[in-house]
């Protein structure tokens, strides 16, 4: 018996059942509406995800165990107009619905799908999670490492529990929601990062997924008032022209020119190993492209120090700097209340709290969190 085929009967026993409004019965089997696949699926079979199957007519999705669990800077998500200088607990399952040859969460992201990446889950409560990020004083719990979309409900389940202790919540995401999902997870989120990796839609099947789900996703999210930011990993020769560049950040300038985009350098990873390192001036050009189409905040990321002072949040009013970053280490804090510039009272969005530290109040590493 292979790894990947013992994971996948110990992950079937660690389930709960999809909640109904993420189902639709059907003649043949079951729809499942948590993500923009809306795979019919029938008994004895499971998703495109692989960890959402139709156990004898019943949905059963993924329950009871984490894979990654640690509290680290919120400005690695990134959420960079949320609780700067703070940690998030971050937690994370297996399986995703997309293929991507270059993700750097593969061996949890790829579990199920690729024999040569190996997690081993931990099984936990909600409750036990919700409890560390207090023992931890972090202000959000946040979903990520591999796509939460496929595991919503245990999402959830730990969203309500943080909820009773006043933290915020939310999803480091692919984007290829459904609106059944959104709907789902509104009382419960805050915070929503979406990954829109490429303008161009036959790109996009490559990676496993359809453009129009991710910017109606988008477009969803900033209509139900989530706090959303948007990442492109800026991939040389895949999404790196200044025309793909260009359409993406007038779209998000369409959706709302508040949207923090991050634009990030690849790094050869997984099963793409050709390109090089997305080099500096790339980013410098996506910077400016995105400041061209009337984005108010454009953030290069993953080549810390490399890229002068457009790592900083600057109001867009006055300039005056806000934010002053290296990386996912916040170096100085300078507004004087919360959401306002110090320059002009220029109201800046973002989640802010009313005592924020003036400095990241951790290490800017990752910290292990112990169950």
């Amino acid at each position: 018996m292979s790894a990947t085929v013992s994971l996948r009967t110990l992950l079937a026993d660690n389930t709960m059942p999809a909640d109904p409004d993420l189902i639709r019965r059907e003649a043949d089997g079951v729809r499942c509406l948590a993500c923009g696949h809306r795979c019919l699926i029938k008994p004895g079979r499971h998703g495109v995800c692989r960890v959402r199957f139709n156990r004898e007519g019943e949905l059963r999705v993924p329950a009871g165990y984490v894979s990654g669990l640690q509290a680290d800077p919120i400005e690695k998500k990134p959420f960079y107009h949320a609780f700067p200088g703070r940690d998030a607990l971050s937690f994370g399952m297996l399986s995703c619905n997309f293929h991507c040859p270059y993700c750097q969460n593969w061996v949890t992201s790829q579990t199920l799908r690729d024999d040569q990446a190996i997690s081993t889950p931990r099984f936990c409560t909600a409750k036990q999670l919700a409890d560390l990020a207090v023992e931890h004083g972090v202000p959000a719990v946040v979903s990520t490492y591999n796509e939460p979309l496929i595991t919503i409900e245990w999402a959830v389940e730990v969203f309500k529990e943080a909820k009773r202790h006043g933290l915020a919540c939310g999803f480091v995401s692919n984007g290829h929601a459904s609106p059944e999902a959104l709907a789902f997870l509104r009382p419960y989120l805050d915070l929503y990062k979406v990954d829109l990796k490429t303008f161009d839609d036959k790109h996009y099947r490559k990676l496993g997924g359809v453009l129009s789900n991710v910017l109606a996703t988008i477009e969803q999210l900033v209509v139900d008032g989530y706090w959303v930011e948007v990442v492109t990993l800026v991939v040389p020769g895949f999404n790196d022209s200044d025309e793909s560049l260009t359409q993406i950040a007038k779209f998000i300038a369409r959706c709302s020119p508040n949207i923090p985009w991050h634009v990030t350098a690849f790094h050869p990873d997984y099963k793409m190993t050709d390109p090089g390192r997305t080099p500096a001036t790339t980013l410098v050009r996506a910077y400016d492209i995105g400041k061209a189409a009337g984005l108010k905040f454009v953030y290069p990321g993953n080549i810390h120090g490399g890229v002068g002072d457009r790592e900083n949040t600057f109001c867009p009013a006055c300039n005056e700097l806000i934010i002053r970053r290296t990386g996912f280490y916040v170096r100085e804090n300078r507004m004087t209340s919360p959401g306002k510039c110090p320059g002009c009272d220029e109201i800046i969005p973002g989640v802010w709290e009313p005592a924020a530290p003036t400095q990241s109040n951790g290490t800017g590493v990752p910290r292990p969190v112990g169950l």
